[in-house]
């Protein structure tokens, strides 16, 4: 039991250093006169940097373990947080946000594949709800500690640093697991064949991961855009926002839990019905404040969860051995989804204002509604 807290608690901890750092660099750049758009390359190095490592990580994670792949992910992070102040250069902060990605991920994809092997199927959608609400809880705090750049500037990246430094300490406390595996897994291109097992078997749940990112990325990146051109205020924009975290926050335990009770399958297919005709009434309700507080509140209590449970629904279908390659999948498809949303939400958007963005939005998560349905294979997982 200690082992899953001091996991989750690492994940808040890494919540809480992105959180904090997506606004600060925006904040830093956009005082030294870097424009919005180069701006908005420069969050995308975040990225970069974990589809740069995704298919190097599967080898070493099965050869030496979760725990050495946490540590060194963490390191990586709670470093690069704290050479930040050093150096005021557009580039340099680019390789270490690059850096950070890459850290994150490895820590992110260990802790979860961890969490995935040793959680039974009927508490699987309860611990990685836990997962995902301790990272969100994390990440909505984050912002807080961004806003002490008022007081000196190098002061957040510090903080987050030595809250890392914390975090990553306790790993050392837990007793070092492998994945299970199969007899021959030696040779790299292994990965890209693994990556084509897992895609037979759980291609649905995969499209999870992929939705939300896209769709998290889209509402942070693109709504606020959209907003605008609707005469919507800003002060409206930074109470509407908030809504959608909240209702993850708040629902994600017990959409979780009761996704086991139930068939999974159908908790999620529910989730992503109810998410879609969120997004659909928001449309309506575009000029009404308590509208889109609502809609976005009720849309993320339902659809703030797909990527936990797309996981646990993911570790359904998949062979014990097939778990850490499909755990890589995800991150690689929810960082797809994250640099891919704002780009078509905002091509879509500039061809088609009216309602575009609750269009699309709605349309994603009700085509991802219907693959689920159709879906008729592998329901039951291999074990």
């Amino acid at each position: 039991m200690m082992r899953f807290w001091i996991l989750v608690s690492i994940v808040a901890i890494s919540g809480l250093s992105q959180g904090t750092l997506l606004p600060l660099i925006s904040i830093l750049l956009e005082k030294n006169g870097v424009s919005s758009s180069v701006n908005g390359i420069h969050a995308t190095s975040l990225y970069i940097g974990v589809l740069l490592i995704s298919p190097l990580m599967e080898k070493p994670l099965r050869k030496y373990g979760y725990r050495l792949i946490i540590i060194l992910g963490g390191f990586i992070v709670l470093l690069s947080l704290a050479l930040f102040p050093l150096w005021h250069s557009f580039f340099f902060w680019f390789l270490l946000r690059l850096l950070i990605g890459i850290g994150d991920h490895m820590l992110h994809f260990a802790t979860q594949t961890w969490i995935t092997d040793f959680s039974p199927p009927h508490r699987r959608g309860r611990n990685l709800s836990l997962y995902g609400l301790f990272f969100g809880i994390g990440f909505t705090v984050g912002p807080l500690l961004a806003s002490l750049v008022e007081i000196n500037e190098a002061l957040p990246f510090l903080l987050s640093s030595l809250l890392s430094l914390v975090g990553w300490l306790t790993v050392f406390l837990l007793k070092n697991e492998h994945p299970e595996t199969e007899e021959e897994h030696s040779r790299f291109f292994d990965t890209f064949r693994r990556f084509f097992n897992v895609w037979q078997y759980a291609w649905v749940a995969l499209l999870l991961p992929l939705a939300y990112g896209f769709l998290e990325a889209s509402i942070h990146g693109i709504f606020p855009v959209y907003a605008l051109r609707e005469h919507i205020s800003i002060q409206h924009v930074s109470i509407i926002l908030p809504a959608f975290s909240i209702g993850s926050i708040v629902f994600q335990l017990p959409l979780g839990l009761l996704s086991d009770r139930f068939q999974r399958k159908f908790v999620v297919a529910f989730a992503l019905l109810i998410g879609s005709a969120s997004f659909l009434i928001a449309w309506l309700f575009v000029h009404s404040l308590i509208g889109l507080f609502a809609c976005f509140f009720v849309a993320g209590m339902f659809v703030g969860s797909l990527f936990s449970l797309g996981i646990a629904y993911m570790a359904d279908l998949l062979p014990k051995h097939l778990l850490p390659t499909g755990n890589l999948l995800c991150g690689i498809l929810y960082s797809v989804g994250s640099m891919s949303g704002p780009f078509i939400t905002g091509v879509v958007m500039q061809y088609q204002q009216n309602g575009s963005f609750f269009i699309t939005i709605s349309f994603l998560l009700f085509f991802v509604f219907i693959m689920l349905l159709y879906n008729k294979k592998h329901e039951v997982a291999a074990k």
